[in-house]
């Protein structure tokens, strides 16, 4: 949401049992405001209980008189507001609302809820169950009727997590976070409050299922136990990290965190994509059970895409879903893997042909940690960070190709900027199309066509991930060039900048003199997960900057594309 009104009112929303008839009063009297809370308000106009409008006069009715309410509390100034939990879904509340006000949601696990609303109930007797949620099963109601939500829930200011806080902790959170937004409000500048609030956070991922920060930044490994705390996480975390990652930190995650006051436990696996297997998964489900995880446990994932994938999946899995955390260590998991929630496991017949959509309860990026990361493996993670360029943001790709020498020596000033800018253009596509229904998502696949390809062709042995996307950037453009699509220029201007940043522009890798089959590339491309309606969608170029997807490319373009990226 854009900050270009102006500003007088704050709106608390969130579900029932977040504590928004609670919080408001306290942030009112922080704020020296007046306070107003929606629901009250119709009670005491109706001098009926909302349980009572709903059996007698049906939802409908409660809606009307919610609306007619929003509308003249809208009215007030240096108001602070709290709206019923299904009010902000009417697209006529949110518009007057938003006019008027800052809004922040107030979230919670449904199980929090749930707990939460009869533990009222039981110790209040003329507390009344929400009409909505009185069934046989609350808790999956809860769970069905805020999934429902939180799309318009993720549409706001800000995000307060309050399983783990007091009221007085919420308030002082909503407090803290309303002046800074109110503070950049007239200038339209979301990301510059975000960082003031907090300087780490390099953009949020909104999606209907979760909402959770991205931080970027240097030595951020020491706020590790920080960060968990702002975001409301708690129990005992199991670090999964492999052999060469947890030799370099694992001691000191481990150190923060027990400073912080949490319970630690490590898992580690060997490195190499061929761990990110089910057989490992079963491993590490093992190792939880012998260790007797809970459901609000947390897993940390410290290490690479391979490791994060992996580590995912468990999460997504085990108990039906535990939170995690993403700590990347290598660039292609900062600035892509660790960010939106595509989890899963490799198929002996294709990479990551089993898995989910699980987002993360947060990611933490140590830019620091790069320094230690193998020079190929470095290197190939610049693959994904010119692909955000190439297909959203041609003024990020010049600001590359101006660094190239910069990045390439890890300047921490440039190094931060490119990390922090990538991992936005990939948050803000996660955040449109979250499990790549809507065909938004799609246009991350930009290069992976033909790289999934070679590296399943290739048994994961011959190229890294990014030498695998290079390569198959280069054939996207090269069939976008076929097509009539894009002029040549692009694509030399591409190559240029892939060469600049030692990435491969074609199959003859020196290392290597194993031969590929072209008919084992276009099977493997064949198989591929983005499929749909058997035919392989490409997304191509229009312009730098400008992706389409096209799912009509002649097979005969893709074998010659191909032939000739083989040549010398």
């Amino acid at each position: 949401m854009k900050l270009d009104r102006r500003i007088t009112n704050l709106i608390i929303t969130g579900f029932s049992g977040t504590g928004k008839s609670l919080v408001v009063k306290e942030v009112a009297r922080g704020l020296n405001w007046d306070f107003l809370d929606t629901d009250d308000e119709i009670v005491i106009q109706t001098g009926k209980p909302i349980a009572e409008i709903f059996r007698q006069d049906g939802e409908g009715r409660f809606r009307e008189l919610e609306r007619e309410t929003i509308r003249k509390a809208c009215q007030q100034r240096q108001t602070v507001i709290a709206i019923g939990g299904g009010a902000i879904v009417d697209p006529q509340n949110y518009e007057l609302l938003a006019k008027t006000g800052l809004i922040v949601c107030l979230e919670a696990k449904p199980e929090t809820i749930c707990e939460r609303l009869f533990r009222e109930a039981a110790y209040s007797p003329e507390t009344e169950v929400r009409p909505l949620l009185a069934n046989d099963n609350p808790l999956e109601r809860i769970r069905e009727l805020k999934a429902s939500r939180q799309p318009y829930y993720a549409n706001v200011d800000w995000t307060v997590h309050t399983d783990n806080l007091n009221i007085s902790q919420v308030a002082e959170e909503v407090i803290r976070v309303s002046r800074l937004l109110r503070r950049y409000a007239p200038h339209n500048d979301r990301e510059k409050a975000r960082s003031d609030i907090d300087k780490d956070i390099a953009c949020l991922v909104e999606t209907a299922t979760q909402s959770y920060p991205v931080f970027v930044g240097y030595g951020l490994l020491d706020k590790l136990g920080e960060k968990m705390k702002q975001t409301a996480l708690s129990g005992t975390f199991t670090i999964v990290s492999d052999e060469n990652v947890f030799s370099l930190y694992g001691s000191k995650v481990e150190g923060v965190l027990k400073d912080a006051g949490f319970a630690v436990n490590s898992f580690v696996v060997p490195p190499g994509e061929e761990t990110k297997s089910m057989d490992y998964a079963i491993k590490i489900y093992d190792f939880l059970v012998e260790h007797r995880a809970e459901r609000d446990d947390i897993i940390i994932a410290l290490g690479g895409g391979m490791v994060g994938d992996l580590a995912g999946f468990v999460a997504a899995t085990f108990l039906r879903g535990m939170p995690w955390v993403q700590v990347p260590t290598s660039l292609v998991a900062m600035v892509d893997a660790s960010i939106g929630g595509k989890v899963g496991v490799n198929h002996p017949e294709g990479k990551n042909l089993i898995g989910a959509f699980y987002q993360p309860n947060l990611v933490l990026a140590d830019c620091q940690t790069l320094a230690t990361l193998p020079q190929r493996e470095l290197t190939s993670g610049w693959a994904e960070v010119i692909k955000h360029g190439m297909i959203l943001d041609e003024e990020f790709v010049q600001f590359l190709e101006s660094n190239v020498n910069r990045l390439s020596k890890l300047e921490p000033e440039a190094l931060t900027r490119a990390i922090a800018r990538s991992a936005a253009i990939k948050a803000q596509v996660v955040s449109q199309d979250e499990k790549e229904r809507e065909g938004k998502r799609t246009i991350l696949n930009y290069g992976h066509t033909i790289a999934h390809g070679l590296e399943a062709a290739t048994q994961y042995k011959r190229f890294l991930h990014g030498e695998a996307v290079a390569i198959g950037m280069v054939g996207a453009t090269k069939l976008s060039q076929r097509l009539g699509l894009l002029p040549s220029a692009a694509v030399e201007r591409q190559q240029a900048l892939l060469r600049a940043l030692g990435l491969p522009t074609s199959l003859r890798v020196k290392r290597s003199n194993l031969k590929l089959s072209l008919a084992g590339i276009t099977r493997a491309m064949e198989l591929d997960k983005k499929m749909r309606g058997k035919a392989i969608r490409w997304v191509l170029l229009q312009d730098i900057g400008k992706a389409v997807i096209r799912s009509d490319v002649p097979r005969q373009d893709v074998l010659a594309v191909l032939q000739e990226l083989a040549e010398p």
